[in-house]
């Protein structure tokens, strides 16, 4: 699995999702203006971008494990973004009102702990938000693609066991870290595709567990087979996919001083 690509790539391939996603979980959050914000596992900043468009907020700090995504975001962007991973947060205790992970959380190596990081570094009155895909069901954006793969190789991972893609898993997390889950929901987006190439080409470019399957795991005749079994399970012209993440909202605890 790889997130070593470009800004192009990534937005080709997730952020076609995960820039009209960001919104919801900034609406989830309903963080006062001028509020600090957290960026955990920032990728190439889809999420980071919409809160500076989005939320008025008052300092905007992006971070992610993947010297690329930060670079990235540097480029793009004017704000402070470094290379750290989530289960060690380079940060005091209570700096920040909002600690934010769009689609991260199915990804750290321990996601207890890198929950709990978050949990640490928000303010006594501060939010934690978390969104993954729901990757369990038919209802994730990657569905018809898992489909298709699992039909050619039953014994590929198609993501459905990671932790977050599950109802109930986030909350779970949150509560072990301490905090008071005030938001537990389902938000689902649409995106449109102008046909299936392009819906397609976007798997080929190496991005995340799907593009590591297509290019580190098949050879071209394999390809092929796997193109056209996700074309007969496509439509024919323009359509869209809707897509599902779970979603939640959680506070420190008043009655505690730390996570």
């Amino acid at each position: 699995m790889s997130f070593q690509v470009s800004v192009d790539a990534y937005a080709r391939f997730m952020g076609r999702f995960s820039t009209p996603l960001a919104a919801t979980l900034i609406e989830v959050a309903d963080a006062k203006a001028g509020a600090w914000w957290l960026d955990v596992g920032s990728g190439p900043g889809m999420l980071t971008e919409q809160v500076l468009r989005l939320a008025a907020p008052g300092r905007v700090v992006a971070m992610d494990p993947v010297e690329s995504s930060v670079a990235a975001v540097r480029g793009r962007l004017d704000l402070p973004v470094i290379v750290a991973v989530a289960e060690q947060l380079p940060f005091a205790d209570g700096v920040f009102d909002v600690a934010a992970a769009q689609l991260v959380v199915h990804f750290m190596t321990d996601p207890e702990a890198g929950v709990r990081e978050m949990a640490r570094v928000i303010r006594p009155d501060g939010t934690v938000v978390l969104n993954v895909w729901d990757h369990a069901s038919d209802a994730g954006p990657l569905a018809a693609f898992w489909r298709a793969v699992r039909e050619l190789d039953p014994h590929a991972d198609n993501e459905s066991g990671r932790v977050g893609v599950q109802q109930g898993q986030l909350r779970a997390l949150c509560e072990t870290a301490g905090l008071v889950v005030d938001v537990d929901t389902a938000v689902s987006i649409s995106v449109v595709h102008e046909g299936f190439d392009e819906w397609w080409e976007p798997f080929t470019l190496g991005v995340g567990p799907a593009g590591a399957y297509v290019q580190g795991s098949l050879d071209s005749e394999s390809r092929d087979a796997l193109r056209e079994r996700c074309r007969a399970l496509q439509p024919t012209s323009r359509f869209s996919t809707t897509a599902r993440a779970w979603t939640v909202k959680a506070r420190r605890d008043s009655a505690q001083s730390g996570p």
